[in-house]
């Protein structure tokens, strides 16, 4: 089994690259996703939150407000940090016992959507590194034009992030997503054959040891 590391900064568009992969057969687990589940009602995640900024970070329903909580977190690097610090323990241990099935089924390309990987110092958990990027201004339109932020909250989600360029040299492959849904499709296709590639070595090393 393959395992990727498929990363890449706010609205560079690691989430279509992500579906276009599992289009092809891929095993896709999503740190987006788990992090959803790791902060459902009655989770422990979830409680440490709402001790820790209060009951206005829920919505009237007893989920998380995420655009409550973003505007507090995002706006302060410590804020954030302490809410990973709360979050990504259960992300972990949700993408290990995902792995684990995957395993277990003999899946061939796994790949794990993460987009703090490098922040969270996980690069030597996968056996190969993607990385997605697009131009900052590229990204900020985007994010005003499908979340609907305003510049200032889409400023501190970037900032808060390790910028791109310190990435690309620890990376195994790099997609610049700065053009149209087919060159995409195209470079995907690409990414695809090589993943495929490196399964197939990795099959034939592991029989011979």
């Amino acid at each position: 089994m393959l395992l990727v590391g498929l990363t890449g900064n706010i609205a560079s568009g690691k989430s279509e690259v992500a579906r276009l992969l599992r289009e092809r057969g891929a095993t896709l687990i999503d740190a987006d996703i788990l992090a959803r589940e790791a902060v459902e009602p009655g989770t422990e995640a979830l409680e440490k939150i709402v001790q820790n900024w209060g009951k206005e970070v829920l919505a009237a329903d007893g989920t998380l407000d995420r655009g409550a909580l973003r505007r507090i977190a995002f706006s302060d690097q410590g804020e954030l940090e302490k809410l990973n610090a709360m979050v990504h323990p259960e992300v972990t241990r949700l993408r290990d016992l995902e792995i684990e099935k995957a395993k277990s089924r003999g899946d061939k390309v796994v790949v794990c959507v993460i987009p703090l990987l490098f922040e969270r110092n996980l690069v030597n958990d996968f056996d190969y590194l993607v990385l997605i990027d697009a131009p900052r201004a590229l990204r900020l339109e985007r994010l005003a034009e499908t979340r609907g932020l305003d510049e200032a909250d889409a400023m501190n989600m970037i900032a808060s992030q390790m910028p791109a360029e310190l990435k690309r040299a620890r990376v195994d492959y790099c997609i610049e997503n700065a053009g149209s849904l087919s060159d995409l499709e195209k470079d995907v296709d690409k990414l695809w054959a090589t993943l495929n590639k490196k399964a197939s070595g990795s099959r034939r090393a592991a029989g011979d040891s």
